[in-house]
């Protein structure tokens, strides 16, 4: 993958949370911790889209599909 730099400019409070992400080991450095919230936000973006699309193609779900959903998706064993 090719990779540009850029400069940004972020809030002191938000480049902190970064530096301690990174610092914390949850990123590898300030890039990768900004890559990888853009990848999540993309990914959300086209979940959002599916839900749209499936919901234009089958409605809104009703009552009984949510708690049927809801159960499906319960946490199991704890």
């Amino acid at each position: 993958m090719t990779r540009s730099k850029i400069a940004i400019s972020l809030p002191d409070d938000q480049l902190a949370r970064v530096r301690r992400e990174v610092r914390g080991g949850r990123a590898d450095s300030v890039s990768g911790y900004i890559a990888q919230v853009l990848a999540e936000h993309e990914k959300r973006e086209s979940l959002r889209a599916l839900l749209r699309d499936l919901t234009k193609q089958h409605g809104k779900p009703t009552a009984r599909d949510l708690k049927w959903a809801d159960r499906a998706l319960a946490p199991r064993g704890a």
